[in-house]
């Protein structure tokens, strides 16, 4: 097993697909942060591990430990970091580790991987139409600046990169599963010749801190982003939940406790000021702008689900 998993580390480090990978790295990570501050986002540092992280809406494995007596968990997402942080900050971003250790069947989707890096941003009063304007310019720009600085890389990798128009095409979800049935995701991003959005998702697929629209009980003011060519989703994020009374209910109806969350609850007692944002997968953006077939091609330690890694 050590001689596989060395023997498969040298062949991955000699490659050139990842070295190009690496070398689109910084820069997108660059481009991203200073697109940001342009627009008066501010960058906070990330959030290791803490006494409370996104509960997830689907099974992991629980990365947790104690500590002198008090239970951590290592960050799933900021999100809670990020609504305590924008009440003071309006506009906030970070480069965010995130550890979600999926089952091993997720090994199959070519774009899972138990660590990666978030672009996590938050912004004070606005809607999730200002994020989704905000998500669509900054990843046309990227194209852009990508197709024109790198084109190189990309000619010697076969990637031909598309500069999509705003904006971008909207789908809701429940009528998306029902033309296209349970695998509708990956359908229409096979389908999709650009990005495109998933909107209105029903509040039993997402977390409880995202918000409920006032006018369509059970729907939430959610949206991803979906790559095209069959890559998957890209981004995802909405509106959250404020009001201190709606955060318990939504806690109940997700059948979780108060006191999985209470570090969040104790700054939400008093209500929020009303946040969107959204987060995007670094390495998943990698290995869309290069176009491979699976995300590991783009890390030189990947932690690929079911497998062992060094």
């Amino acid at each position: 097993m050590e001689t596989e998993i060395v023997s498969e580390l040298e062949e991955r480090l000699s490659s050139r697909q990842l070295e190009i990978a690496l070398e689109l790295n910084g820069p997108v990570r660059a481009f991203l942060g200073e697109f940001l501050r342009s627009r008066g986002f501010l960058e906070v540092p990330p959030v290791i591990f803490s006494t409370v992280t996104d509960p997830l809406n689907h099974p992991v494995y629980d990365p947790s430990f104690d500590y002198e007596g008090t239970r951590y968990s290592l960050t799933k997402s900021m999100i809670f970091h990020k609504q305590i942080l924008v009440q003071k900050f309006p506009k906030i971003y970070t480069f965010s580790p995130n550890i979600r250790l999926e089952l091993a069947e997720k090994s199959s989707t070519g774009r899972h991987l138990l660590e990666f890096t978030q672009l996590d941003l938050e912004q004070q009063g606005a809607s999730r139409e200002d994020v989704m304007k905000l998500g669509e310019e900054m990843f046309s720009s990227l194209m852009r600046f990508v197709k024109e600085k790198y084109s190189k890389q990309l000619s010697e990798i076969g990637r031909e990169l598309k500069i999509p128009s705003a904006p971008y095409k909207k789908f809701k979800l429940l009528e998306a599963e029902a033309k296209y049935g349970s695998d509708w995701e990956q359908i229409l991003s096979e389908l999709e010749k650009d990005p495109f959005w998933i909107i209105d998702i029903p509040l039993d697929k997402r977390e409880f801190y995202d918000r409920e629209k006032d006018d369509e009980p059970g729907i939430l003011s959610d949206m991803d982003m979906i790559y095209p060519e069959g890559f998957g989703e890209a981004l995802s994020g909405g509106e959250r939940e404020y009001e201190y009374s709606k955060i318990l209910e939504r806690i109940r109806k997700k059948k979780q406790t108060n006191e999985q969350f209470k570090w969040f609850l104790e700054a939400a007692k008093y209500d929020l000021k009303p946040s969107a944002g959204f987060g995007i997968g670094i390495e998943r953006l990698i290995r869309y702008i290069c176009g491979y077939p699976r995300i590991e091609m783009v890390h030189p330690f990947p932690k690929v689900p079911g497998k062992v890694s060094i």
